[in-house]
């Protein structure tokens, strides 16, 4: 009869067997029976550009109006072997024209979504973000992206990575307010907010963790509400159980985060791209707190995210329009 032997039971590490973009199929599908939503896509005079509005109304998410020099719209379409007959094109002279345009659509009430095409983003938010534009709210504006990263076993909101260089407290407290009414519009029900930065623990010479702490009380005192907010947290403990047991760290947010909500842009940005490139992870992302949802695609987005992003605006059209008509 052989001696057992006690060893240590290994946990085997948890590894995600879908493709890259796979969760998003279940928020375009959230749509069946929406009406698709009137959308302004601001200068759409490349390829990339142009097909993705045009893949988005083909899905029936959005009506598109084309917004821009209507010779280099066609002769984009023309190389794309596209029929615009469709769809109304309103001609400006140039990117800038376009924009003001656009803005002038939302404001007037004659599009529910903002789509930008091959311009800069600080272009469209330029026009957006002035104080006569006609489009801004009480809330400030702020971008989230929805990510779907192949190793983490559900979608993930990452806020702000394009919009809020260096959000002040308040600012902040407008950008979890936008992260989390958009997780609960794609239903994710008292999404779990974690507040990022270096360390677990307040420290007066990191603003990010003073921040962090401010915010949780906020949340505790009702200044922000629909989310479960924890902070600050390290990387490791906001997507990790295992890394947060053993910090010593017990909280219903780590290992758990629906929302990351990035000190700034920089580490925003750095965290996202960091994401997309070493873990194949898809971002589909808008602005929101303005009086339309509005679609940021980039050159690099697959098709399946740019009909994401524009899923995301439909789903937050909608949820607009609903609360208009409850306030009537």
């Amino acid at each position: 009869m052989s001696d057992q032997v006690l060893t240590n039971t290994i946990e085997l590490p948890h590894i995600a067997l879908r493709k890259p973009g796979e969760l998003y199929k279940n928020l375009i599908k959230l749509l069946h029976n929406i009406e698709p939503v009137k959308t302004a896509v601001i200068h759409p005079v490349d390829e990339v550009s142009l097909l993705g509005a045009i893949e988005s109304a083909q899905a029936k998410l959005i009506i598109p109006i084309l917004v821009g020099p209507e010779n280099k719209i066609r002769a984009a379409a023309k190389r794309l072997k596209l029929d615009l007959s469709p769809y109304d094109i309103i001609s400006t002279p140039h990117s800038q024209a376009a924009a003001e345009k656009g803005i002038f659509l939302a404001r007037e009430g004659q599009v529910g979504a903002l789509m930008k095409g091959a311009l800069h983003t600080d272009e469209l938010m330029h026009a957006a973000l002035n104080k006569g534009s006609g489009i801004r709210t009480e809330r400030r504006m702020s971008h989230v992206f929805v990510m779907d990263v192949p190793n983490y076993p559900k979608l993930i909101l990452v806020s702000d990575a394009a919009i809020n260089i260096y959000p002040t407290l308040e600012d902040k407290k407008d950008i979890i307010q936008n992260a989390i009414d958009t997780a609960i519009a794609i239903n994710i029900p008292s999404p779990k907010v974690a507040l990022l930065s270096v360390v677990e623990t307040v420290s007066s010479k990191i603003q990010s963790t003073l921040d962090a702490a401010a915010l949780c009380k906020m949340a505790d005192r009702g200044q922000i509400k629909g989310g479960i907010l924890d902070g600050p947290l390290a990387f490791d403990t906001i997507v990790s159980k295992e890394a947060a047991k053993i910090k010593g760290i017990v909280s219903p947010v780590t290992g758990h985060a629906d929302v990351i909500i990035t000190p700034d842009l920089e580490s925003g940005n750095m965290l996202v791209k960091q994401l997309e490139y070493l873990s194949d992870a898809q971002s589909a992302g808008i602005v929101l707190g303005a009086k339309v949802p509005i679609i940021l695609t980039s050159r690099s987005d697959t098709p399946i995210t740019r009909l994401a992003s524009s899923a995301l605006a439909v789903i937050m059209a909608h949820k607009n329009l609903a609360s208009k008509l409850i306030k009537l």
